[in-house]
């Protein structure tokens, strides 16, 4: 306005029509304006206190005044979840005769101001280097997508899978401790079922397997409050870049799981190593730095974690069965019931008082036996042996010549000689004629050559030494010929010229 003259008709004009917008059409300018005006002549109130009408105006009413109480008690009942179409029937059994529009601005008004007296009050968390990993799963379109950032360092895993189950939820996490080279003291999760044993307190008590995974690999296992996703909103964010960058694009199937999850170690290997938006830092340059803060990797991968330990009594072969084999126990455990832990391929037998290993076994196919000779406190041959046993004279005189003689009766007998024992008496009357040591060289040929008789044995003694010995084949003859002197064939051809 140009002068004091014309506010003073703005002025004027206001008081007579009453409205904004009317003052303005009479005076030939905007709305705007005419309200400066009466704020500067404190007709108005500024932004910087309550704007109430201006003196002369009517506040208009609203159909819905009286059903404030009635929303603002829903609201508060249902923590400002509750819709304004679930509960506009019962504004209307109430008596709200107005329309669902201006229901819905009384609820969203209702609403806000519950939200403003309700806060959550949470606050940002405050992560240290090597100490937690957040994990979480994602689906879509049937598959499944596993997700880890290590929290300080914002380093990002993620591989794909066709189910949720625990032993693929742990060796995905095994595979994400390799990939890190190392094990954080904290693995947070959200109330994930396949590592969720139960919920005592509002406390998750983890699974019997996650409790044998995290002591092997020395981390502490952490879970969120129920219907809380906020606390772990750092995996979650990850999960929708996963689907959004890398599932859409890729096309990954669950038929093809190798392929995706090639494509899912490329795509970390970019996403880890431009700058992080909200660190300012490449993560895998604050994973060098985090790494030394990290636990160390057992020297060993559990695998089979979901298998269970299994107890076992001790039959009378000093044995337990497992899987339809045969395992070997110290006999001193026969008739006790044992322990069974299998692992890497290996069945271990644990005494269960005093917790000691007492056996270690392979993992053998079934119906068949792993025996260790230091359970049954001697050493024998895996097949039985049947070792000949003296009962009369002739038998404990021929026996002490030694083990040759042992050998040739063993072999006499397999052989099926007729009327050993008077063959053996004939053998006694050659030891008086020719003398020990010539009769155990005479038996040891015999042996050699399966010659089982009596006679067979005089007729040795007879040779005396003398008969041949076989020596077996020896290396090929080389001989070494004189050196000639050679002549070109042109010396042979007919006529002496050869053009």
């Amino acid at each position: 306005m140009k002068n004091a003259r014309e506010e003073m008709d703005v002025v004027a004009a206001y008081r007579e029509v009453g409205t904004l917008r009317g003052a303005a059409d009479v005076c030939g300018t905007t709305h705007k304006t005419v309200k400066r005006i009466l704020i500067r002549h404190q007709l108005m109130e500024g932004t910087d206190g309550r704007t109430t009408a201006p003196t002369g105006r009517r506040e208009r009413g609203h159909n819905y005044d009286g059903f404030e109480d009635l929303v603002a008690k829903k609201v508060a009942d249902t923590k400002a979840r509750i819709s304004a179409k679930r509960l506009l029937p019962e504004a209307r059994t109430a008596g709200y005769e107005g329309s669902a529009r201006n229901f819905r601005r009384l609820v969203a008004a209702q609403k806000a101001l519950w939200r403003q007296g309700n806060h959550r009050g949470r606050r940002p968390a405050v992560w240290t280097p090597g100490d937690t990993l957040v994990i979480d799963w994602g689906v879509q379109d049937g598959l499944h997508v596993f997700c880890a950032v290590l929290a300080w360092s914002r380093w990002r895993f993620v591989r794909f899978s066709a189910d949720e189950k625990a032993t693929t939820t742990l060796g995905l996490l095994a595979e994400c401790f390799d990939a890190l080279g190392g094990v954080p003291k904290i693995v947070l999760a959200d109330r994930m079922g396949c590592l969720k044993g139960g919920v005592v307190a509002n406390l998750v008590v983890p699974t019997p397997d996650y409790v044998r995974f995290a002591t092997h690999y020395r981390f502490r296992p952490d879970f969120c409050n129920g219907a809380d996703p906020e606390s772990k909103g750092i995996v979650e964010h990850l999960v929708g870049y996963a689907k959004r960058d890398l599932m859409i694009p890729t096309g990954v199937s669950v038929e093809d799981l190798t392929a995706g999850n090639g494509a899912a170690a490329t795509w970390c290997a970019e996403v880890n190593a431009v700058v992080h938006s909200e660190i300012a830092a490449i993560p895998m340059q604050r994973l060098v730095e985090e790494r030394a803060l990290l636990g160390e990797l057992p020297s060993l991968r559990p695998d089979g974690i979901g298998v269970r330990p299994v107890a076992r009594k001790v039959d009378k072969l000093s044995c337990v069965r497992f899987g339809s084999a045969r395992y070997s126990v110290p006999n001193r455990l026969i008739g006790a019931t044992v322990t069974l832990t299998i692992a890497q391929g290996r069945v271990q037998v644990v005494e269960r008082f005093s917790g000691e290993i007492v056996a270690d076994h392979a993992v053998v196919a079934p119906g068949e036996v792993s025996i260790l000779d230091e359970h049954y406190g001697s050493t024998r041959p895996d097949k039985p042996t049947r070792a000949p046993r003296a009962k009369t004279a002739t038998e404990q005189r021929f026996l002490a010549l030694g083990e040759v003689a042992e050998r040739f009766l063993l072999g006499a007998a397999a052989a099926g000689v007729s009327k050993l024992p008077s063959e053996l008496e004939q053998i006694l009357v050659l030891l008086d004629a020719h003398g020990e040591p010539a009769l155990l060289a005479a038996l040891a040929r015999a042996v050699e050559f399966k010659r089982w008789r009596a006679d067979d044995v005089r007729s040795i003694l007879a040779a005396g030494g003398a008969a041949p010995v076989p020596r077996p084949a020896g290396e090929a003859l080389l001989l070494t010929l004189p050196t000639v002197p050679t002549r070109p064939l042109s010396d042979y051809a007919i006529g002496g010229d050869v053009s």
